[in-house]
């Protein structure tokens, strides 16, 4: 799909949301999911895939975001498939990537450590050298974790930080799940003990590529931040129409009102965003990880305040179980720590644009 045309692109979206309102769930659609093409959409066409780009990705990852989709999307198809290629390890892309694409295989990506959702400089996590490298450390808040048949693990090591590959079933290797706000983002701790690891890519290069993973990754995040916040405010707005009060509609009252048009102007600003950075990330334009920082900050606020706002709308039945509304409130409160705190990502705009 590279290159894609505007009207390639609505056929895109409008396949991706027919197939989600038919299986909105995550394990349901993955193998839908794969005959479409979608989860090698970033795969390179030499390893089985589309070959597309950050634009194509935000368009299905908005749809996705509709419907809080659960399958290990993200985790698999996004992050894992730009850190094997930004990796530069061939015989490793050509051994996974194909099962990624047919759905064959599911992979996760585990950095993060102490009380940060961001890769440490140095990690803690650490390889024994030998001719057998074992791997020692925890890792925190790792997507999909308990469903993936690989993991890619940041590490320490006599050269430098690294990419290391370890199987999640084999000796040493301890995945327990994490108890979060949102049990459709599935975040696990892992603890390694001596586990048998394998490097990929080069020696010393670990956090810079991993960042960069991250960086197009995080494209995906913000279309389905963009496409939930939307759908939440829809909810909304469809629930103000229909319910009446005092013989009235809700949304015809001033407060309710007031409400709704808050909920447009940031869940519209929010799609606008999202889809400017993948536009800007698409074309590798100067500058587009200082906006990215940005849209990251905005989009994770954005959301919890259109998913906040949509219960206040629905009032007492928004809050209850049998209603989806508090839903979307989980997934923003997660999706704002995801890839690091809306505070983080300020920070790293100031420092992008030289304040």
């Amino acid at each position: 799909m590279p290159g894609s045309t505007t009207e390639e692109l609505r056929a895109l979206r409008a396949a991706v949301a027919e197939l989600m309102t038919k299986h909105p769930s995550g394990d349901s659609a993955w193998s839908d999911l794969a005959d479409m093409g979608l989860l090698g959409l970033l795969v390179p066409e030499e390893f089985g895939g589309a070959g597309a780009g950050l634009v194509e990705l935000g368009v299905v990852a908005e749809e996705l975001g509709r419907v809080l989709f659960a399958g290990p999307y993200l985790s698999t198809a996004v992050l894992a498939v730009n850190l094997l290629t930004g990796a530069g390890d061939v015989q490793q892309c050509a051994a996974v990537l194909p099962g990624i694409a047919a759905g064959r295989t599911r992979a996760a990506v585990a950095f993060a450590e102490g009380g940060s959702a961001r890769p440490p400089a140095s990690p803690a996590t650490a390889v024994r050298a030998g001719a057998d490298p074992l791997l020692n450390g925890t890792k925190r808040f790792v997507l999909d974790a308990d469903t993936a048949d690989l993991l890619y693990v940041l590490a320490e090591s006599p050269d430098g930080p690294g990419i290391f590959v370890v199987d999640p079933t084999g000796p040493g290797v301890t995945v327990a799940p994490s108890t979060t706000v949102d049990p459709s983002r599935r975040l696990c701790q892992v603890e390694f003990t001596d586990a048998p690891a394998t490097l990929i890519g080069t020696p010393g290069l670990g956090v810079a590529t991993l960042t960069a993973a991250l960086d197009r990754s995080a494209v995906a995040l913000l279309g389905e931040q963009a496409g939930a916040a939307r759908f939440a405010m829809e909810m909304a707005r469809d629930y103000a129409k229909t319910r009446y009060q005092f013989g009235r509609a809700i949304g015809s009252f001033q407060a309710v009102k007031h409400m709704c048009a808050d909920m447009l102007l940031e869940a519209e600003s929010a799609v606008s965003a999202a889809r400017h950075v993948a536009a800007a990330g698409a074309e590798e334009a100067p500058g587009w990880t200082a906006d990215l920082a940005l849209a990251q900050a905005y989009c994770s606020e954005a959301f919890t305040f259109v998913g906040a706002t949509n219960i206040q709308v629905h009032g007492g039945i928004g809050f209850t179980w049998e209603h989806p509304a508090h839903w979307y409130l989980r997934r923003a409160r997660t999706d704002a720590q995801l890839f690091g705190s809306p505070s983080w990502h300020r920070e790293r705009y100031l420092q992008q644009i030289g304040a």
